[in-house]
């Protein structure tokens, strides 16, 4: 056990995938945000706290099936060269569950803007089975990349726990952020969409690499973040002029 913990490639090892499984979150956290969101804000926080429990929960036993975990990835049926696993079937039926998501509510966003009627607050139960499953297509890419890392059960469990954790840490602050601003919602659910089609792609075997993905959605924050800046000088301008006569 001493030797486990004083080898230098051991700590490496749980730096890197710890890193790796906060960067696979992010993907998690706004849906998280995005889904909570439909909750009165006094369970809000609750159901962000109990979705990421589960979603820990889920991550560790999946761990220790790493035989089941294997066996995904195998052929299940081949259609004209095509060989279709149940790790194809969950992230293509996770990816459209996404994309539909992420639609539906750029929808309601858009055609609710100017009406008077709010869309009745999701029951709980709906909400925390939403993010069950979605955490089960996560936690697949999640897993996978996992073993992919290390062959140290420990070092894997410990990484997904220190995420886990993280995640707890700032889900309050991003769902807050992305509440707050329009804008950044409108670019959440953006994101939503652009994961969805990345798990489809997936699915089908034309694999899009995540850099892309994050370095699109970066940009993108980047310039909104210029946005929110500029309109925030202006109001203080604004407000100084105002101040001023």
């Amino acid at each position: 056990m001493v030797e486990f913990l004083t080898d230098p490639q051991t700590w490496m090892a749980l730096l890197t995938l710890t890193v790796l499984e906060i960067v696979l979150g992010i993907d998690n956290l706004v849906f998280l945000a995005i889904v909570s969101n439909r909750l009165p804000p006094e369970k809000q926080g609750s159901a962000r706290r109990l979705g990421l429990s589960m979603a820990l929960i889920l991550r560790v036993g999946l761990l220790f099936t790493l035989t089941w975990i294997a066996a995904l990835t195998t052929p299940i049926v081949t259609i004209s060269g095509f060989e279709l696993s149940w790790r194809d079937v969950v992230l293509g039926l996770g990816g459209l569950y996404l994309f539909y998501k992420g639609v539906m509510e750029i929808h309601e966003a858009v055609e609710g803007a100017g009406s008077h009627e709010s869309k009745p607050p999701a029951s709980y139960a709906a909400v925390i089975t939403q993010i069950m499953i979605l955490d089960l297509v996560f936690s697949l890419d999640s897993i996978i990349t996992a073993v992919g890392m290390t062959n140290n059960l420990l070092v894997m469990v410990a990484a997904v726990v220190i995420a886990i954790l993280v995640m707890m840490f700032a889900a309050g602050s991003v769902s807050g952020f992305i509440n707050k601003h329009p804008t950044v919602k409108m670019l959440a659910l953006a994101f939503l969409i652009l994961v969805g089609t990345a798990l489809i792609a997936d699915a089908a075997h034309f694999h899009i690499p995540r850099a892309y993905l994050y370095f699109a959605i970066a940009f993108s924050i980047g310039i909104e973040a210029l946005n929110l800046w500029m309109r925030h000088r202006h109001e203080q301008h604004e407000a100084r002029k105002a101040a001023g006569n």
